[in-house]
C-alpha cells in the first residue's frame, strides 16, 4: 500500500452512506451499450479479472477501491467528471496524474490489471470500449470473485482527457477523518469488508489505549505494528482477521465489538447517527450485500462523460 493516507479502509466506507446521501444525476448509460459493437467485451473483462484475483485475492479489494477513487474526484467546472478513468492517466507534459495524490500515491493499485484487461479488449474490439467502463465492470467482477454481490453495470462512459491531482488531494477521505467529515464527503458523492491497511494508518489507534478499542484486539494488532514511527510503517494488516479474503459483514460486526482497525471505520459505531445502520448490517448480511450492490450502481453513475465528450483511449495510461 503506500502513503500515510493511503490504506484501503480509509477510502471505502459503509455502502449505505451513498444510499442515504447521494442522488446521482441521471446518466445516459445502458447495460446493453456494447451488445452490437463489442458483444464479447463483458466476458473478456470477467475472465481477465478472475485470473488477476485468482493470482492474488487482495487484488479484488484493490480493483474496487481503484474504481471508487476514480469516481470520487470531480471538478465543479466539469473539467473532470466522476467515473471517467482519469485516475489511470500517467504523468505527461499535459497531465498531472491523480496517481500522485496523497491518498493514491504508493497506495492505490491495480493499474496494470486494468491495462492488461484493456489490451485484451482492444484485441477483439479496437477503439470501442472505454477504460472507464472496463474499470466499472472489473470492480463488479472482483466482488463476485470473492463471493460478494453482483450488480448490473450500466455502460457507455467515455474517458477523460485530463486528470485532477489537486481534486484528488482534497476530495478523497482520510483514514483519520471523523464522522462529520465522512458524512460531508459522502453527502456529495461504499463499505467494504475486504482489504488491508498499513501500520502507519492504524498505529495511533492501537497504542493510544482509548476507550473505543478492544484491549485484546489492540494487543494482537501491535504484534505486526511497532510503536515507533518509521518502524514497520508499511507492514500490512487485514481489515478483518476472521475472513480477510471474503466478502461478508464480519467487519461490520467487529465495529460493534470495538475491533475496527481504522478510526475512520470505528467512528461509524461510536454513539453517532450511523450506529443503527451498523447494527442493522451486522444482523443482516443479505441487506448489507444488496445495499452495497445498489451503492456501487449509484457510484458508477456519478457524472460520467457520455456522447461525444472525452474519448475512448487506446491505452488507459495515456490520452490518444
Amino acid at each position: 500500500m503506500g502513503s500515510t493516507a493511503g490504506s484501503f479502509g480509509a477510502c471505502i466506507f459503509v455502502a449505505v452512506l451513498i444510499i442515504l446521501f447521494y442522488m446521482p444525476c441521471e446518466a445516459q448509460l445502458s447495460s446493453s451499450f456494447y451488445n452490437n459493437s463489442c458483444p464479447n467485451a463483458l466476458s473478456t473483462i470477467r475472465t481477465a479479472t478472475r485470473k488477476a484475483v485468482s493470482r492474488e485475492r487482495r487484488m479484488a479489494a484493490s480493483l474496487i477501491r481503484l474504481h471508487f477513487h476514480d469516481c470520487f474526484v470531480q471538478s465543479k467546472g466539469f473539467i473532470l467528471r466522476g467515473c471517467d478513468a482519469s485516475i489511470l492517466l500517467d504523468n505527461s507534459s499535459s497531465i498531472q496524474s491523480e496517481k500522485n495524490a496523497p491518498n493514491n500515491l504508493n497506495s492505490v493499485r491495480g493499474y496494470k490489471v486494468i491495462d492488461d484487461v484493456k489490451s485484451e479488449v482492444e484485441s477483439i474490439c479496437p477503439g470501442i470500449v472505454s477504460c472507464a467502463d472496463i474499470l466499472a465492470v472489473a470492480a463488479r467482477d472482483a466482488s463476485v470473485a470473492l463471493g460478494g454481490p453482483t450488480w448490473t453495470v450500466k455502460l457507455g462512459r467515455r474517458d477523460s482527457t485530463t486528470s485532477g491531482l489537486s481534486q484528488a488531494a482534497t476530495n478523497l477521505p482520510n483514514f483519520s477523518d471523523g464522522l462529520d467529515r465522512l458524512i460531508s464527503l459522502f453527502g456529495s458523492k461504499v463499505s467494504h469488508t475486504i482489504g488491508q491497511a498499513r501500520c502507519v494508518t492504524f498505529r495511533q489507534r492501537i497504542y493510544d489505549n482509548g476507550t473505543n478499542i478492544d484491549a485484546g484486539f489492540a494487543s494482537t494488532r501491535r504484534g505486526s505494528c511497532p510503536a515507533n514511527n518509521g518502524d514497520g510503517d508499511d507492514n500490512l494488516a487485514a481489515l478483518d482477521l476472521v475472513t480477510p479474503n471474503s466478502f461478508d459483514n464480519n467487519y461490520i460486526k467487529n465495529l460493534i465489538q470495538k475491533k475496527g482497525l481504522l478510526q475512520s471505520y470505528q467512528v461509524l459505531f461510536s454513539g453517532g447517527s450511523t450506529d443503527s445502520i451498523v447494527t442493522g448490517y451486522s444482523k443482516s448480511p443479505s441487506t448489507f450485500s444488496s445495499d452495497f450492490a445498489s451503492a456501487m450502481v449509484k457510484m458508477g453513475n456519478i457524472e460520467p462523460l457520455t456522447g461525444s465528450a472525452g474519448e475512448i483511449r487506446k491505452l488507459c495510461s495515456a490520452i490518444n
